[in-house]
């Protein structure tokens, strides 16, 4: 909840009386809601506008009371190591720099997988620059600018990734989705060149106060504060020179949870791992969606596709998504499992990614020629991501009908290429599987990879 704690606490030095009543009152609702649900342990963070202000202790004294539990105020370099651990877990292997925009202040941090040195923390939190420019965007651009100056760690790491984390800039990002009628609604890992980027800032500068297309989508609690998330990015651009700027669903709360993971959990893959509970909970049978994956795996190899590590991840997510629909009525198995895997709520997972595990299990319940047309989904794949896939939606298409999504049976197939044609070799107890439909499939897995394929019972 937005409660304003740090308005005014550059002029004032002190938390806001009204903003310390909505805080207070809120938790008081929370505490209510972790009972609830069956809270077995609740931690609770206070950040920077309760470190720096003169009756920050009186307020968080009161916060104990109301939750009867302590509190943990987090140092700057706390507050920026765990928003940087919520990267690492949120994202595949990032590298660059991760910035946690609050109310009161910003912390950077250098990020190699994992965070590297030590966390850099300023003043410049939507709120305190706001309040120490005097609402002047032109003003807060000269605080920026020379606070900035000074954080070496932009300038060591030029030229990378900026991992935008906290809710103005999400905000910004939501608005830049809006304005370009992007077809994806998902805010983690959305990003954006940095001259859109720049573009972006510039328009929310220039309009400082006024109306601007696609606002709507934004808070009306955090519209004041935009203008002034758009100076500290823009310095941080003119600063670092970023590759791309890439929004973060996940900060501090999510990087302070990962940090008491047991270390077996930490190295576990967040898209695989959210991959596999979904097929446990949705599909007739995980143990065949696992043989779906070497399935694929072989069937790619046999028609001449080299993938990347990022590309069989992807691919092996994909296969444990593919029969998540199942129990729906076959009209819409397509349109949700296109609606449900690209909006999951899973993570180290980009944009294209998602499109591609979307639009496979998309493929496989629909066709290869589906009767609405094309998704919009397919400009977020990419070319190279779309047409895979099509021919991975293909493979389901053929797995599934051999296998009526059932174990022990995949295995037992294969694709190989032999004198440039690709034959799928089906043993002999399962030669009565030979039939109309499944020639019809491999036809559609022939048209869609170029390919002759045809069907061997050895």
């Amino acid at each position: 909840m937005l409660c304003g704690l740090g308005t005014n606490l550059g002029s004032t030095g002190r938390l806001d009386e009204e903003g310390v009543e909505r805080a207070l009152a809120a938790l008081k609702r929370f505490r209510l809601l972790a009972k609830q649900a069956g809270a077995d342990e609740v931690f609770t963070l206070a950040t920077a506008a309760a470190r720096d202000a003169e009756n920050g202790p009186a307020f968080v004294r009161d916060a104990k009371r109301i939750l009867e539990q302590d509190i943990h105020v987090l140092t700057g370099a706390e507050e920026a190591e765990f928003a940087a651990y919520g990267i690492v877990c949120g994202f595949d292997k990032p590298e660059g720099i991760s910035a946690d925009m609050g109310g009161g202040s910003v912390e950077f941090m250098s990020l190699d997988r994992q965070p590297v040195g030590k966390g850099v923390t300023l003043p410049l939190g939507g709120l305190r620059l706001q309040d120490d420019a005097g609402g002047d965007v032109t003003s807060a651009r000269k605080i920026a600018k020379k606070a900035l100056s000074d954080v070496s760690v932009l300038k060591e790491r030029a030229g990378e990734t900026f991992y935008a984390v906290g809710g103005t800039w999400r905000a910004m990002g939501r608005l830049h989705m809006a304005q370009r009628k992007y077809p994806l609604h998902v805010m983690h890992n959305y990003e954006i060149s940095t001259d859109e980027a720049l573009k972006l800032c510039k328009l929310l500068i220039m309009k400082q106060g006024a109306p601007v297309h696609g606002i709507s989508g934004v808070s009306a609690n955090r519209r004041p504060l935009l203008p002034f998330g758009a100076v500290l990015l823009e310095q941080i651009i003119k600063v670092m020179k970023p590759s791309k700027v890439v929004f973060s669903a996940l900060g501090v709360r999510e990087g302070y949870l990962y940090c008491r993971l047991p270390a077996k959990v930490k190295k576990a893959d967040p898209l695989i791992t959210a991959a596999e509970e979904m097929a446990v909970l949705r599909a007739r049978s995980p143990a065949h969606a696992r043989e779906l994956v070497g399935f694929t795996q072989h069937a790619f190899a046999a028609f001449g596709l080299k993938e990347t590590g990022r590309e069989k991840r992807f691919r092996k997510a994909a296969c444990l998504f593919a029969d998540i629909t199942w129990r729906s009525h076959p009209d819409y198995r397509g349109a949700q499992a296109l609606n449900i895997i690209s909006n999951a709520n899973i993570y180290a997972v980009d944009h294209p990614g998602r499109a591609y595990l979307a639009l496979a299990s998309y493929y496989r319940h629909e066709g290869l020629n589906p009767n609405q047309g094309e998704p919009p989904l397919l400009e977020v794949a990419g070319d190279r991501l779309a047409e895979r896939s099509k021919l991975l939606g293909a493979l389901f298409r053929v797995g599934y009908l051999f296998s009526a999504a059932m174990p022990g049976v995949l295995p037992h197939l294969r694709f190989e290429e032999e004198d440039g044609e690709i034959v799928l070799n089906v043993p002999k107890d399962l030669a009565d599987l030979e039939g109309e439909r499944p020639e019809k499939r491999l036809r559609g897995l022939a048209e869609v990879s170029g390919k002759t394929v045809r069907l061997a019972i050895s």
